[in-house]
C-alpha cells in the first residue's frame, strides 16, 4: 500500500480540521478508497498511487485557499473537491470583504465563492444577472451592495421591484389598500433591509423616497437614474415586462436582475422574461450573469438537501 505525507506548514491544524475534525472527515467521504489520518501537523493518506496523486492536488488546493483566507468550510471543500480549476472556487480578497456594517454591528459580506463572484460582477458591470435557486444569497448580496453605495453616496436611491405574480394567491383577495396587500409579497426585501439599516432611519429614506419598494408594473414610463435598481424574482416576468425593466435604464444606475427559472410561477406557455433575456442579452457586453447553485445556500443545512431532491425528480421528468 502506498503512502502520502502531507505537512501543515504556517498553517493551524485545529483552523485546517475543523471543530472535532469535520473537515477531515468530509475529506474521508470523497476519499472513501483511501484511509486517511491527521496527526498532530501531518495527514497521511494510504491507498493506490492514482488516487494518492488525486489527493495530493486537492490539498495542495485547500492549503492554498486556507493560506489566503484563513478559512475554510463545507461549501469550500465540496467546491474545491469537485472543481475543474481555481476559477471555480477562487475570487479576488476585495470580493470577500466586508460590504457593510449592518443594524447591531453585524457584518455583511459575501460568504461563498459564487456570492464573491457576483460581487465582483457587480462592481465591474451596470447590468448583472444573479441566477440561482432559493437560499443562495443572490438577492441578500444585492440589497447590501445597493445600500453600500448608497452610503458611498455612488447613487441617489435604491429601487426594489418584483413582478407582482403570485404563487397560486390574488392579491385582489388580501384585505387592505394596495401598500398593505403588496408589503407582505415585498416582505423578502423589507427583511434584508431591516438587518442592513436602522428602523427610523429606514422609515425615513422610505418616506423621502430614497429607498422606494414597488411593484413591476410601477416602473412603466419611469427613467431610473442615480439608482441602484434590483429586480428580484425575474422569473415570473412576461417578455413585454422584462422588456419594460431593461429599458428603464438611465444614466449612473446599476441594474441587478436576480431570479430562478426552476420556480416559475406565471400561466402554462407563458415564456419567462428571465429565460429569453439570458438567452438573449448572454453576449453583450458590460452585461454580467453569474449563476449560483446549491452550493451556495447559506440556510438551514437541509435546505441544499431538499434542493438536491427536488433536482433528483425534476431532472427525470
Amino acid at each position: 500500500m502506498n503512502e502520502l505525507i502531507l505537512e501543515l506548514e504556517e498553517i493551524t491544524p485545529k483552523e485546517f480540521f475543523g471543530a472535532q475534525n469535520a473537515n477531515i472527515e468530509l475529506l474521508k467521504k470523497y476519499f472513501p478508497k483511501l484511509k486517511i489520518v491527521a496527526r498532530g501537523n501531518k495527514i497521511k493518506a494510504y491507498g493506490d498511487e492514482d488516487l494518492l496523486e488525486e489527493f495530493d492536488t486537492r490539498m495542495m488546493m485547500l492549503m492554498k485557499h486556507f493560506g489566503k483566507y484563513n478559512k475554510l468550510d463545507e461549501n469550500v471543500i465540496e467546491r474545491i473537491l469537485t472543481s475543474n480549476s481555481s476559477e471555480d472556487y477562487s475570487t479576488s480578497a476585495s470580493s470577500g470583504e466586508v460590504i457593510v456594517h449592518g443594524v447591531g454591528g453585524k457584518l455583511i459580506k459575501a460568504q461563498t465563492v459564487n456570492q464573491r463572484k457576483l460581487v465582483e460582477s457587480i462592481r465591474k458591470n451596470d447590468m448583472v444577472f444573479a441566477i440561482g435557486p432559493a437560499g443562495t444569497g443572490k438577492t441578500y448580496t444585492g440589497v447590501a451592495l445597493a445600500v453600500q453605495a448608497l452610503k458611498n453616496k455612488e447613487v441617489k436611491r435604491i429601487i426594489l421591484t418584483r413582478p407582482a405574480v403570485e404563487a397560486g394567491e390574488n392579491l385582489g383577495f388580501l384585505p387592505g389598500d394596495l401598500k398593505e396587500k403588496l408589503d407582505p409579497y415585498m416582505q423578502p426585501l423589507y427583511d434584508a433591509l431591516r438587518d442592513m439599516i436602522p428602523h427610523e432611519k429606514l422609515e425615513s429614506h422610505i418616506e423621502k423616497g430614497i429607498i422606494q419598494i414597488a411593484p413591476l408594473a410601477f416602473m412603466r414610463g419611469r427613467t431610473l437614474d442615480n439608482a441602484f435598481v434590483i429586480l428580484d424574482e425575474g422569473q415570473n416576468t412576461t417578455h413585454a415586462q422584462m422588456k419594460m425593466f431593461l429599458t428603464r435604464m438611465g444614466k449612473n444606475a446599476k441594474f441587478l436582475l436576480t431570479g430562478d427559472p426552476g420556480q416559475v410561477d406565471l400561466p402554462r406557455r407563458t415564456i419567462s422574461g428571465l429565460k429569453e433575456a439570458l438567452l438573449v442579452l448572454k453576449n453583450i457586453e458590460g452585461i454580467g450573469m453569474v449563476y449560483l447553485d446549491d452550493k451556495d445556500v447559506i440556510r438551514h443545512k437541509l435546505v441544499k438537501q431538499v434542493i438536491a431532491a427536488y433536482k433528483s425528480i425534476e431532472n427525470r421528468d
